[in-house]
């Protein structure tokens, strides 16, 4: 197995931002998190020691969000957790003490030096519990004396900020377990150390006014006020670890210690590599971005009752997180992303879990576009996320050789069609004039450029887009060979997929533009094209029935790789263009006219090295594409990659720190580029 620590160099007298602006993220299997910045201090309002994804009331928690520690050791006192104010004071040390940092099987590991006594920290979150432990190890020195304060906010994460000053709480202590209640809610903690050792001070703070300095660049609300009931006294000696442990499972959750929980971690990590293909553990790009992947597949924590009730049928139900920290579980992210987070990584069981799990969900023909934040009831405003399901079958099917789920799903893929035919929801439906998909409602965004503020769709691409009629007709033809092999054949699938094959490309190709048009017969009206370069265009040579004519596909990709290519991804939108920007920042209206307006996204470079492999084999030129993204990895979420980039140099990281197509589908581009590639990879 290559799984190597990323290691982040460090010296004091360094520049503080350099731990401020990265990030650390830890994972439960149920859509919970810990999470913070590399500094100890929290610089979103998405941070917490502890946000677990409760099934009632449900969704995801900050319920510890800071943890001030305290070390005194060889008569120096310093603090390792803590905060930044609204005033500018930065209370926390750790830039001053930090001996070293390293990411190690998905955990977080500090190592302080304080005078000659070396202290580690290491925060891993047992699998499929809301749980976070804290681990700490004396390296070297006699002993040290610790104080531990959890901050508290028991809020939603998606919830305004507290700026309270007194909180209706309720602290109590039975059998060494301390346990904090909100006042006319569920919501209740459990905490304490293990080994029992040293003992409680109740000593209620409240700390008003600390900074998250991302909301602030974001334009948000930025600063809140927390809870402390209390901290732990304790001594901490060579050889004896401690263990500050948080739980909503109950007490019993409170008697596992640290080190057992790290090295479970470890041992889990490493089952996960060792499904995976030669080609992946044995390349140490590829074996990192494995083990990230495992972040992203998850039981629906919020909805534990769907999980039982799968168990008791037999099944399993598995989802994607599509990006930390805000995003829940989408349609569209999971499709895209489910070959390179399972099929790449060998974890096709959970693979198949996740197909089954959505065409529970399958509503008037359209797939969920999102679950939203603590609800059951999905949202369904998409018209591509449907249209990747048949995509994501079959990559499902050539990967694993499982031919059962495809004869299982068939009678909800058929529907689907049938749906699309007659037309369904949001003005989706065939025109029978040329055989494409069209699609839109007013103030509705159904394609992946989604982005909405104030009632302001920014790209609503209404009418025809290029990469609908791309995903359709492939979902077409993919349906042709499927109802063969169920001996149900229906040969109106073939006509529908030649008539729109035959339409788009009279439609879409501009000889004189040398790319696809974007959107046709679009809001300004039939026969009026969107001449846009976006990199929608790509998905009409990389799906496995590409629907453009190969004679156009040199000169769309040369297009494409001129003005739309970056070290990072592709732009959504090619420079010169009047609504073209080059960075992602200000406030959320200035974010969001930006985000599919020139920002890049990481996971379409995937589909433009698979097409781009099928007109230029050549994998150590293509490789040469994803030259700057193994450094990314070390660069803002640790160990993961981000959502955008910036469209100019330097091309910063931008949105979630940790994106579940990101990881998807750089992992596959990255395989696809290997010397020895899958034979399949590039089909």
């Amino acid at each position: 197995m290559n799984l190597q620590p990323i290691e982040i160099d460090w010296r004091p007298g360094d520049d503080v931002s350099a731990l401020r602006d990265r990030e650390w993220l830890v994972t439960n299997g149920l859509g919970g998190f810990a999470s913070g910045s590399l500094l100890g201090i929290n610089t979103r309002r998405h941070h917490g020691l502890f946000v677990p994804n409760l099934p009632n009331p449900k969704g995801r928690h900050i319920l510890i969000s800071r943890f001030d520690e305290e070390i005194q050791a060889r008569g120096r006192q310093v603090k390792i957790g803590g905060a930044e104010y609204l005033n500018g004071h930065l209370d926390t040390d750790v830039h001053r003490c930090l001996a070293s940092f390293r990411w190690d099987h998905l955990m977080p590991v500090w190592r302080y030096d304080i005078n000659g006594v070396v202290i580690e920290k290491t925060i891993v979150m047992p699998h499929n519990q809301n749980t976070v432990c804290v681990l700490y190890r004396l390296l070297e020195g006699e002993h040290v004396e610790l104080r531990l304060r959890p901050f508290l906010a028991f809020r939603r994460q998606d919830a305004v900020l507290v700026h309270e000053e007194e909180w209706p709480f309720t602290l109590s202590f039975s059998r060494g377990v301390y346990e904090v209640r909100r006042d006319r809610t569920d919501l209740a903690l459990q905490f304490g150390l293990t080994p029992a050792s040293g003992g409680f001070t109740c000593h209620e703070v409240v700390g008003q006014h600390a900074l998250y300095r991302v909301e602030q660049m974001r334009g948000y609300d930025h600063s809140e006020h927390l809870y402390s009931p209390g901290y732990f006294s304790a001594t901490l000696h060579p050889g004896q670890p401690l263990t500050f442990v948080a739980t909503a499972e109950g007490r019993e959750a409170l008697k596992g210690d640290g080190m057992a929980a790290v090295e479970h971690q470890q041992r889990r990590v490493e089952r996960i590599l060792q499904m995976a293909p030669p080609e992946v553990v044995q390349d140490p790009v590829a074996a990192q971005l494995a083990a990230a992947a495992d972040a992203f597949i998850v039981v629906p924590g919020s909805r534990l009752e769907e999980a039982l009730h799968a168990r008791a049928s037999g099944d399993q139900i598995r989802t994607v997180i599509a990006g930390y920290h805000w995003f829940g579980d989408w349609g569209r992210d999971t499709m895209i992303s489910l070959e390179g987070l399972t099929l790449c990584t060998g974890r096709h069981a959970e693979a198949r879990a996740i197909l089954q799990t959505f065409s529970h969900y399958v509503r008037d023909g359209l797939l969920p576009n999102l679950f939203p934040e603590g609800e059951r009831e999905a949202l369904y405003h998409t018209v591509d996320a449907t249209l990747w399901y048949f995509h994501a079958i079959d990559r499902y099917t050539t990967c694993s050789g499982d031919r059962t789920l495809m004869h299982e799903l068939f009678p909800v893929l058929k529907q689907i069609i049938e749906h699309h035919v007659r037309g369904t929801r949001y003005g989706i439906g065939l025109d029978p004039q040329d055989g494409l998909l069209r699609a839109g409602a007013q103030g509705y965004q159904l394609t992946w450029m989604d982005a909405k503020v104030d009632g302001w769709v920014v790209t609503p691409r209404r009418g025809k887009p290029v990469e609908i009629q791309a995903l359709w007709h492939n979902a077409l033809r993919l349906m042709v060979d499927w109802s063969v092999e169920v001996d149900d054949p229906d040969p109106r699938c073939l006509r529908l997929a030649e008539q729109a094959r035959a339409s788009f490309n009279r439609r879409y190709w501009s000889p004189t533009l040398l790319h696809l048009f974007d959107v046709v017969d679009g809001e300004a009206g039939e026969e009026i094209n969107d001449v846009a370069c976006r990199p929608n265009q790509v998905f009409a040579m990389s799906l496995r029935h590409p629907v453009l004519d190969r004679v156009h596909w040199e000169p769309v990709l040369d297009t494409v790789r001129r003005q739309l290519l970056t070290p990072w991804g592709l732009r959504t939108l090619a420079p010169g263009h009047p609504a073209y920007k080059p960075t992602y920042e200000g406030d959320l209206r200035s974010r969001d006219a930006a985000y599919h307006q020139g920002t890049v996204w990481p996971w379409l470079i995937g589909h433009f090295i698979q097409a781009w492999l099928k007109l230029h084999p050549d994998r150590t030129a293509a490789r040469a594409f994803l030259a700057d993204l193994p450094a990314h990895l070390s660069e803002a979420g640790i160990g993961s990659i981000s959502e955008i980039f910036d469209a100019e140099p330097p091309g910063l990281p931008r949105g979630c720190v940790a994106q579940a197509w990101s990881v998807a589908e750089v992992l596959r581009a990255w395989l696809m580029t290997a010397p020895a590639a899958p034979s399949d990879a590039a089909d």
